[in-house]
């Protein structure tokens, strides 16, 4: 495998190998990924990521680039896995557990909320501000694929199935990253089971 001295990019080469995706295609995606250093302008690796997700979204069927995208989530130890196992050793019904992740903004952000239709909607800021910034990648000057988001996407699934003691699959809706900061992350989960 390359080199790749900026841990995200060193992190999708990675999970792009782990799914088995051919080299030929992971070269295409990856390209220009060796020249971008860990103290590259933050605009510069912005734009890397920009390109390489337009790459994956050409290459790859959308689970597939999902499913790489959710590996590459980062935070999955620490105090948000301590505040989710917390949540999950409390016990209760699937309402107190979502009501208890509700009040846990260090782990889920805004709010966490049980849809009528039993989907389960994350949401990072409150609607209604002027704009909206990805944390992850702050100095993006134009959109990025939502494709990325799968990362932070990854994150929250990680601990809401901690904290719920129920396997989810994700859906992505709206980023500050896909629509130029005009919208807050909203990420949406589907229960598959129950404890």
């Amino acid at each position: 495998m390359k080199t790749y001295e900026y841990g995200r990019i060193k992190v999708l080469a990675t999970k792009l190998q782990e799914a088995g995706i051919p080299q030929e295609t992971i070269d295409k995606i990856m390209a220009g990924g060796v020249q971008i250093a860990g103290n590259a302008k933050p605009e510069k690796k912005a734009d890397w990521m920009r390109q390489a997700m337009r790459r994956m979204d050409a290459l790859l069927d959308p689970k597939t680039r999902h499913t790489v995208r959710e590996g590459c989530a980062c935070c999955l130890g620490g105090k948000r896995q301590m505040l989710s196992k917390g949540i999950a050793k409390a016990g209760g019904t699937l309402e107190e557990r979502v009501a208890a992740c509700n009040n846990t903004p260090y782990v889920f952000g805004h709010s966490v909320t049980l849809q009528d239709d039993s989907k389960i909607r994350v949401q990072f800021a409150p609607d209604g501000q002027e704009s909206y910034r990805c944390v992850c990648i702050p100095k993006s000057t134009e959109p990025i694929s939502i494709t990325y988001c799968y990362c932070c996407g990854g994150h929250i699934k990680h601990h809401l199935q901690t904290a719920l003691g129920r396997k989810l699959s994700l859906k992505v809706k709206t980023t500050p990253l896909a629509t130029s900061g005009k919208k807050p992350c909203i990420l949406v989960f589907t229960i598959h089971d129950s404890p």
